[in-house]
């Protein structure tokens, strides 16, 4: 499996106000970008492996079999579905607003949330998008043949890695709690019968990428699409993708 490797520059622009102003002003602007752009390629460590076992398990005879035995087990002793996947897969992302709102605050402002989240959700719908129409895996269900990667799971992995990022330095728990949820999720794909364990573990590991990937890349995108604005009011457009429909999301911050 290749190894990653990323390289940021970020440049900043001396302003037309007072010297002063503008140099207190930057130093804060480039103290909150280190904040985000700090690449370690331990941290691709564990996604990589999640991705690269459900690849592997698109091949896997032995992986293959392991999949249908948890799903012969699922279909063999759970008879009722139940749908709160459809709803998890959003609850670590929209914590992250939540808490904020409600006064815990989070590492970076409103304006940067959304970047990176919308940033994170590209990145991941492409992804799993992508290696849908690639791979052309059949569901456990045999409803269709877009099974592989899982994108709820990949969307609940993407906003527990968003929780995390935002809120580790408050408190780890916050983290765990996201990656439960996300977990849960991705059990909940296998229990009600859409998708296999290789499906799951790799949108797990895609999710967890795309976002920290987002939080790489923010200082540039942010520069490139707010560089010239004024910092108080700003929009954005973000896509969203729940495994089966398409949506966007309008964002517009004062």
């Amino acid at each position: 499996m290749k190894k990653i490797a990323i390289l940021l520059c970020f440049v900043n622009a001396i302003s037309n106000q007072s010297f002063g102003q503008a140099t207190i002003e930057n130093d804060s602007i480039v103290k909150d970008t280190l904040k985000n752009t700090r690449f370690n390629y331990k941290q691709l460590i564990i996604p990589s492996i999640l991705v690269g076992y459900g690849v592997v398990g698109i091949e896997s005879d032995q992986l293959k079999g392991f999949n249908s035995q948890i799903r012969d087990e699922v279909t063999e002793d759970i008879d009722r579905k139940i749908t709160i996947d459809d709803f998890s897969q959003w609850a670590p992302a929209a914590s992250v607003f939540a808490l904020d709102a409600f006064g815990v605050e989070s590492k970076n402002s409103l304006r940067d949330r959304s970047v990176i989240l919308a940033t994170s959700y590209m990145i991941m719908s492409g992804t799993v998008l992508g290696l849908k129409s690639i791979t052309k895996i059949e569901r456990p269900d045999g409803s269709s043949r877009n099974s592989f990667p899982s994108g709820h799971t990949a969307t609940a992995f993407a906003g527990a890695e968003f929780l995390w990022q935002e809120y580790k330095d408050k408190s780890i728990w916050y983290g765990i709690a996201g990656y439960a949820v996300a977990t849960g999720t991705g059990l909940f794909r296998i229990y009600n019968n859409r998708h296999w364990l290789t499906d799951v573990v790799a949108g797990a590991g895609i999710g967890i990428l795309s976002t920290k990937i987002a939080y790489w890349i923010n200082p540039y995108v942010t520069q490139k699409l707010f560089g010239k604005e004024k910092k108080n009011s700003t929009s954005l457009i973000a896509p969203t993708y729940d495994g089966r429909q398409f949506g966007v999301s309008f964002i517009k911050t004062f």
